[in-house]
C-alpha cells in the first residue's frame, strides 16, 4: 500500500497529518509513504526530515493522488469544501481517503465520493470508547483548543488572571466560567487555574461535576435536569429548546458575574446550543471577554462571529475558527499518533481490512467502494437527491 499525506490546503491550515516520526512504524506494516512536498513546513516539519525517516516526497499534487492507494489528511472533504473541489478530478475509483471530513455537517460530498467509486473513513466519528482513545483526533484537537482559549481570554483582557499581593494593593484574581466540560473545557480550565483565575465549570452531565472539581474549580450547579446528555457514540446530544431557554436564563447571572467566560458546547452535525444572549453580555462588566469556542458551528453566544472578534458594550466577543492549527508542530505530532493507531487497525500486512463488526470501523467508514454506508450521513444526503 502507497500512503499519501497531501499538503493541507484550508485556509488558516497549517497541520499535517503525518510527522517523520511516523514514517517508520508504518514502514513496518508494509506501507510506502509518500508526501507532497512542503506538506510539513508550516508545522516544523521539512522535507528532508521526511526523506531522512524513509518517506518519499514527491514534487506535485496530481503525482501524489496518482501513486497513492490510501491519502491522508487533517481536513479532507466537507471539512475543506474548497480544497475538494480543486482534488475531485484527482480522486479515483479504489483511492481510500483518511481524515476529519465532517461529514455529518457536509454531507453532499459524501454522495460525491460515493460515486466516485472511493472509500471513505471519517476520523472525526471515532466513537468515545476506552479502546479508541489513542486514536480519537477530535479529542487531541480539543486540548490545544481549550489551551489556546485560555491564552486568547488572557491576552484580550484588561487585569491580569492572579491574585498578586503588591506594595501597590492586592490585585483581586480574574473570575473566570467554562462552560462545558468535555476535553476543551476541561483544558479551558486547568489553564485559567494554572495562570492563577478563579474559576468556575459548568456542564449538563453529572458526572463531569467531579472532573471539574478535580482541577480545583468550583462547579456551577443549576435547577435544570437535561435529558440523556450524550449519544452512544460519547458525544452530546442535542436537548429541547426549552431546555436551552431555561439553561440560558438561570446561567445568566453567572455570566454577567464573570470577567471571562469560555464556551465549547457542541453537538456534532447540528448548530451549536445558544447558551449566553446579548441581554447577558450586555450584563458583563466593560472590558470582559468571551471566547466562543463553538463559533465554527454557529457559537454558544448570541453575538458570536465566527473568525472575527466583536466589541459589544465594551465586552469583547471572539470566535476563533480551529485553534489547534495555530499550534501546528503539537497538533500535527498528536493527530499524527491518533491517526496511526487508527491506521494500525485497518492495515494489516499492507492491506486494507475493513472489519465492520468492529465498532471503531463500522462507525468511520462512511462510504466503501462507492456506496454509502454510514445511516445517518445517508439519511442526511438523501433529501438532497430527493429534491435533485
Amino acid at each position: 500500500m502507497k500512503l499519501g499525506i497531501p499538503k493541507e490546503t484550508s485556509p488558516g491550515e497549517r497541520r499535517v497529518a503525518l510527522i517523520p516520526a511516523s514514517v517508520p512504524v508504518l514502514s513496518k506494516k508494509g506501507v510506502e509513504v509518500l508526501v507532497e512536498s512542503g506538506a510539513g513546513e508550516e508545522a516544523g516539519y521539512p522535507d528532508g526530515e521526511y526523506a531522512d525517516k524513509g518517506a518519499r516526497v514527491v514534487s506535485s499534487r496530481a503525482e501524489l493522488f496518482a501513486a497513492a492507494d490510501l491519502l491522508l489528511q487533517v481536513r479532507g472533504l466537507g471539512a475543506d469544501p474548497e480544497g475538494w473541489v480543486r482534488d475531485a478530478g484527482s480522486v479515483r475509483r479504489g483511492h481510500v481517503l483518511v481524515g476529519i471530513h465532517d461529514a455529518l455537517s457536509a454531507p453532499d460530498p459524501m454522495r460525491e465520493i460515493a460515486a466516485r467509486g472511493a472509500t471513505v473513513l471519517s476520523l472525526d466519528l471515532i466513537p468515545r470508547i476506552s479502546r479508541a482513545q489513542a486514536m480519537d483526533v477530535l479529542s487531541s484537537m480539543a486540548t490545544i483548543a481549550g489551551y489556546k482559549a485560555a491564552l486568547l481570554a488572557a491576552s484580550h483582557l484588561p487585569r491580569l488572571f492572579p491574585m498578586l499581593m503588591t506594595a501597590a494593593g492586592t490585585l483581586a484574581p480574574a473570575k473566570v466560567l467554562v462552560i462545558g466540560a468535555g476535553v476543551a473545557g476541561l483544558q479551558a480550565i486547568a489553564t485559567c487555574r494554572r495562570l492563577g483565575a478563579a474559576v468556575q465549570g459548568y456542564d449538563l452531565r453529572p458526572a463531569a461535576r467531579e472532573q471539574i472539581l478535580s482541577l480545583g474549580a468550583k462547579c456551577v450547579e443549576l435547577p435544570v435536569e437535561a435529558a440523556e446528555a450524550e449519544d452512544v457514540g460519547g458525544y452530546a446530544r442535542a436537548q429541547e429548546e426549552s431546555f436551552y431557554a431555561r439553561q440560558r436564563e438561570h446561567l445568566s447571572s453567572v455570566v454577567a458575574a464573570s470577567d471571562v467566560v469560555i464556551t465549547t458546547a457542541q453537538v456534532p452535525g447540528q448548530r451549536a446550543p445558544l447558551l449566553i444572549s446579548s441581554d447577558t453580555v450586555a450584563r458583563m462588566a466593560p472590558g470582559s471577554v468571551v471566547v466562543d469556542l463553538a463559533a465554527e458551528r454557529g457559537g454558544n453566544c448570541e453575538l458570536t462571529r465566527p473568525g472575527e472578534t466583536v466589541t459589544a458594550r465594551g465586552v469583547t466577543v471572539i470566535g476563533p475558527l480551529n485553534l489547534a492549527a495555530t499550534v501546528p508542530h503539537h497538533a500535527s505530532f498528536m493527530f499524527s499518533r491518533n491517526a496511526c493507531t487508527f491506521l494500525d487497525l485497518v492495515v494489516r500486512e499492507g492491506r486494507l481490512h475493513l472489519d465492520t463488526a468492529d465498532e471503531i470501523v463500522r462507525e468511520t467508514l462512511v462510504v466503501r467502494d462507492g456506496q454509502l454506508l454510514h445511516p445517518r450521513i445517508a439519511e442526511a444526503v438523501r433529501p438532497t437527491q430527493a429534491r435533485a
